[in-house]
């Protein structure tokens, strides 16, 4: 059993640090550098193979027997390729401070996770790679059979290509850092998300399941990220348990407080106890894949932010509304599952869900306390309560209308419209 736990703890923290691998800047930039350093390695060796030699003899534009040319060649380019680098990363990183001071910190995983930003910086650090594996190879000989020529114009190729990266990174970072289209990302991961996770179609919110049983706490402080699905699945079908999770994902769990109970007629055993515990995931940041909240939370704060006195942008606040009302609309007709079945079709596992109540309590009324006395924010923030009322007619439209219509910004534009 204690080998057991040990594999499952050791294939657990993996997971984490593999999720946290791949989404770090620096993953893809290393990926693509090492790409590099093989094809450098591949085409000094057919440079002088005898393919690469008859190549050359017939080509005499591939001829470059100067070896101290060659050193000048890949000593600039090295050189220009490195400013243009730093001057990229530079950038970004201004960016990713505006971005940070101006609406959250917490869309920093969006702007840092760029597959497209990370491949033109791994090509740029491949070039670098490229050329000084270039330069050390070339040798001082009068046949000129050792200056690697075909790499060496292999690597002014790259070059080309890596300004012409440049130009097109500079207009790509510009426009990804644009308010708008930060916003647009969240909303379509959030709505990704939803998609995967709210699948049930009905009237209601399904029922919230709870058991007595016996009581699970946490072994570690952190947020609770969701469980092994599977595992816990099979050990529940093994050993004829029923677990209920306390808590929704996302949420902030300290050490020793309950986090799940357990049914089973004959009660659990201790061993049995740390297996259940070893397949909850508890540690520190979140993921809108896994949770779709993160993404409504996300929306809120960059809206609360945009309506700050420093800030002072209702703009960017009524465009994090208007995606929250979207997929606020798309929730209050959809409902995640709130019970794992076996293959038996026995309930195993019982997750706990938060409402829609609960997500447009948590993230509208934030918005409504900081613009409150914005006219716009009012204006719009009625007009998006007004369209999801008459599509879905919930207690808690009619009663946020009710609040915006009896604030005094609200009767001011009121009084306005009757007195033109």
């Amino acid at each position: 059993m204690k080998v057991k736990l040990l594999i499952q703890n050791t294939l657990k923290s993996m997971d984490i640090v593999y999720s946290k691998t791949i989404s770090s800047i620096a993953f893809i930039p290393a990926v693509v550098a090492l790409l590099f350093l093989f094809l450098s390695v591949f085409m000094v060796e057919f440079d002088y193979s005898e393919s690469g030699k008859a190549i050359k003899s017939n080509s005499h534009w591939l001829t470059l027997k100067d070896a101290s040319t060659a050193r000048s060649i890949i000593s600039t380019i090295t050189g220009g390729i490195i400013s243009l680098t730093v001057f990229s990363f530079s950038m970004v990183m201004i960016l990713l401070n505006q971005a940070a001071s101006q609406m959250s910190n917490r869309i920093l995983e969006k702007l840092i996770g760029n597959r497209f930003q990370q491949i033109v910086l791994g090509f740029y650090i491949g070039t670098i790679v490229y050329a000084l594996f270039l330069l050390s190879t070339i040798r001082d000989v009068d046949s000129g059979v050792y200056v690697p020529a075909i790499s060496t114009y292999l690597l002014i190729s790259f070059t080309v290509i890596d300004i012409f990266l440049f130009i097109y990174f500079l207009h790509y970072v510009t426009q990804s850092v644009k308010y708008e289209t930060i916003i647009h990302k969240i909303f379509n991961d959030t709505q990704k998300s939803l998609e995967k996770k709210c699948v049930i179609s009905d009237v209601r919110e399904p029922p919230s399941h709870q058991l007595s049983g016996t009581v699970v706490h946490a072994s570690n402080s952190g947020i609770y990220q969701g469980c092994m699905e599977k595992p816990l699945l099979a050990l529940c079908s093994r050993e004829n348990l029923v677990v209920h999770i306390e808590w929704p994902i996302g949420t902030m769990i300290i050490k020793n407080t309950p986090i799940l109970s357990v049914w089973n007629k004959d009660g659990i055993s201790e061993e049995l106890r740390k297996e259940i515990t070893g397949m909850i995931n508890i540690h520190g940041g979140q993921n809108i894949d896994t949770n779709y909240y993160y993404g409504f939370r996300q929306l809120m704060e960059v809206a609360v932010k945009a309506l700050s006195p420093g800030i002072n942008d209702p703009g960017t606040a009524i465009l994090s509304l208007q995606a929250l009302g979207h997929l606020l609309k798309f929730r209050s007709e959809y409902y995640p599952k709130h019970a794992i079945v076996d293959r038996d079709n026995v309930s195993r596992i019982f997750v706990k869900e938060r409402t829609f109540e609960e997500i447009f309590a948590e993230c509208i009324y934030p918005i409504w306390d900081y613009g409150k006395h914005d006219r716009l924010l009012t204006m719009e923030l009625h007009h998006i309560l007004l369209l999801l009322w008459t599509q879905t007619a919930r207690p808690v439209f009619d009663k946020m209308l009710d609040e915006i219509r009896r604030s005094k910004m609200y009767q001011d534009i009121e009084l306005g419209f009757k007195g033109t």
